[in-house]
């Protein structure tokens, strides 16, 4: 039963985080909800899932376990967590992409909680590595995750790192492929073809699951094999819907950042239980 409570507590965070993202973005008329919406599970289950070591209010903690979203578009699910967990006022929510506000479109560390710039993909996964190799090397015991996107995985500093990562058995680093098998040109199987993702992280050396990204029992099982790799990093393949939570927007390319009319307003906030 407590687990039940538990999966309806997560289930009831990640609405609530998808209602924040949906208020920040149609207020400034910016931004990119359905790249946000695919992971909104994820990094829910990070933060409220008991697994990301943070200090409530000390973004600075040296002790914190590290977080990159690659795909730094999507960054902005973010936002609302940090500010939820005293990193920043909740009030910087309504200013954002404001002038004189401090959340930006993309990650910056400027942001208290952002470990990293990552607007142009294919950087977080290196920054991730580096962070993992430093926490050996310094004996410290926090981990780094980063969120990558599927179509990010065309650059190949991505498989770059994989092997660097491999070769230096960076248990301590975790990946997450957010798997919508779509990029802002259409399919990624029509633009080149990715084809068994999980196998290539497997090939290149990495201990690699794959699940339903939305499925809290299945990322929540993933993420505890974390230090049970035999050595390996850890990479987990989530199949998410891009846009998940709106009906007009699921698994559809064209809205990657385009802005809804009134219309389209009124039936994802219907949809999203904001009226």
């Amino acid at each position: 039963m407590a687990e039940t409570h538990r999966i309806n507590d997560l289930d009831a965070k990640a609405l609530w985080l998808r209602r924040q993202v949906w208020d920040m973005v149609i207020a400034a008329k910016n931004g990119h909800i359905p790249s946000c919406y695919s992971c909104t599970e994820i990094v829910t289950a990070l933060y409220y899932g008991g697994v990301v070591r943070y200090t409530p209010g000390q973004a600075e903690d040296p002790q914190r376990d590290r977080v990159i979203v690659s795909k730094g578009h999507a960054a902005m699910v973010l936002y609302p967590i940090l500010a939820d967990i005293g990193y920043y006022d909740t009030s910087e929510l309504n200013r954002f992409t404001k002038p004189g506000g401090l959340l930006g479109m993309y990650a910056d560390v400027r942001i208290p909680g952002i470990e990293g710039i990552s607007g142009s993909l294919g950087h977080g996964l290196g920054m991730g590595a580096g962070f993992a190799l430093a926490a050996r090397h310094d004996e410290q015991k926090h981990r780094t995750f980063v969120l990558l996107g599927d179509g990010e995985c065309y650059e190949g500093s991505i498989w770059e790192t994989a092997m660097f990562a491999a070769h230096h058995k960076l248990d301590n680093l975790v990946a997450i492929v957010d798997r919508n098998a779509l990029c802002i040109l259409g399919k990624t199987e029509d633009l080149v073809e990715l084809g068994d993702l999980a196998g290539k992280w497997r090939a290149f050396g990495w201990h690699t699951v794959e699940v339903d990204g939305h499925d809290f029992d299945a990322v929540l099982g993933a993420l505890d094999q974390i230090g049970k790799t035999g050595g390996k990093p850890l990479c987990i393949v989530a199949n998410t819907v891009k846009g998940k939570g709106i009906s007009f927007m699921e698994g559809r390319s064209e809205w990657h950042n385009k802005m809804p009319n009134a219309d389209q307003i009124a039936t994802a906030r219907q949809e999203l239980g904001l009226v």
